[in-house]
């Protein structure tokens, strides 16, 4: 089979809720990372197949297929088309995956695939609020084929990342110590100028907004739980954020027309369901899968981005893999560095991106949970 390779991948900064983006449309950030790969890239911009991104809670601004007004207002010819999918967190990781897999069939040569949120304006799980007019409150009410499998009980991430802690015996201080290690590394990422080639800076705002220099784990510890008798705060959770990122996915037939060349070869992908009320553990059989099918160890992954919706998630994940703390969010996560929901696969696919050039690795892998009881995984290969 054809091989699917990455050409270059850029994101914003990601933006702290109510920061350097709260006033700026989601449509101008998404273009602004698009006409940044064209620019970059030199490519044909008529040359583009298809604008494929990620976004949730698609009302107002973010509503009417953002991934085709967006590649409009980046000055894309017209007859390039864009679509817009929901696979909850991983929505521009599956972005990349059908990018990938529409190259690889050789039905197309040349995607721009990412993802775009303003979670300060569209907060999360506000498309579902929007029923509530039109007499639906919420997802599962008056569903008489979910409640016939699935009951009454709560389906939410908060109580699944609770199950988890329950589950794997992560007690709060170990989390704790996890998050504040978040920020470590995110704060030390930034001050050493590692995220300084992948970050478009766009209105203003040039650097990650969301590692916070002044925490520590006596103002963790002093912190509310999300849930009474919980074990989770604030702390250990992702950040809401805005931003938008995207990556350039080329053909053989591609990278030669227009001269290009590529820095990762799309080594597999992978997207697996697992427990939708644990709903965040899919990372771990995901994974499994991923690294039987490929026939690699994780020792053999040199580096890994593991969305940090939670601290447990990661944690959970780490113990069950055995894997090398070390290389695993090498500089920080979303506790630290934010999560626009939409947005987060390709900015975590463009982190290790660049990990992975800049440390010499050869294999990069990238999993995230999702809702519903999902997970992608992406493994690439370091080229250049």
């Amino acid at each position: 089979m054809p091989d699917a390779y990455i050409i270059d991948a850029v994101r914003t900064p990601v933006g702290r809720r109510g920061g350097g983006f709260a006033d700026t449309h989601p449509i101008d950030l998404a273009a602004h990372v698009i006409a940044t790969l064209v620019g970059r890239t030199d490519i044909d911009p008529a040359g583009i197949d298809d604008v494929i991104f990620g976004c949730l809670d698609n009302i107002g601004a973010q509503a009417g297929n953002i991934a085709r007004t967006a590649a409009l207002a980046a000055g894309l010819p017209e007859s390039v088309p864009g679509v817009t999918l929901d696979r909850q967190c991983g929505s521009s990781q599956q972005a990349v995956h059908f990018a990938a897999q529409a190259v690889m069939s050789g039905t197309a040569d040349l995607i721009v695939a990412g993802g775009v949120q303003k979670m300060s304006q569209f907060p999360l799980l506000s498309s579902i609020t929007a029923g509530e007019p039109y007499g639906s409150p919420d997802l599962h009410s008056g569903s008489q084929t979910w409640r016939a499998r699935f009951g009454d009980q709560e389906i939410s991430q908060f109580r699944g990342a609770e199950l988890i802690a329950e589950r794997w015996g992560i007690e709060r201080s170990a989390m704790e110590e996890f998050a504040l290690e978040s920020h470590r590394r995110a704060l030390r990422a930034i001050d050493e100028g590692r995220f300084d080639a992948e970050i478009a800076p766009f209105a203003d705002v040039t650097v990650d907004e969301g590692p916070r220099a002044d925490t520590s784990a006596e103002k963790m510890a002093a912190l509310r739980t999300l849930t009474p008798g919980g074990r989770l705060t604030a702390a250990v959770s992702s950040q809401i954020s805005d931003a938008s990122s995207a990556m350039l996915i080329a053909s053989h037939d591609a990278v030669t027309r227009y001269g290009l060349t590529p820095r990762a070869r799309i080594h597999h992908l992978t997207v697996l369901g697992a427990d939708p009320v644990l709903m965040l553990t899919a990372p771990i059989p995901a994974t499994q899968r991923a690294l039987e099918k490929t026939g690699l160890s994780i020792d053999d992954i040199d580096v890994v981005e593991i969305n940090e919706a939670f601290a447990p998630v990661v944690m959970a994940w780490l113990r069950d893999l055995d894997a090398d703390p070390t290389r695993v969010n090498p500089n920080g996560g979303a506790i630290a560095l934010g999560h626009p929901i939409g947005a987060t696969g390709t900015r975590l696919m463009t982190t290790l991106l660049h990990e992975l050039e800049r440390t010499g690795g050869r294999y990069g892998l990238q999993t995230m949970c999702e809702g519903g009881g999902q997970a992608n995984v992406t493994i690439i290969e370091r080229l250049s």
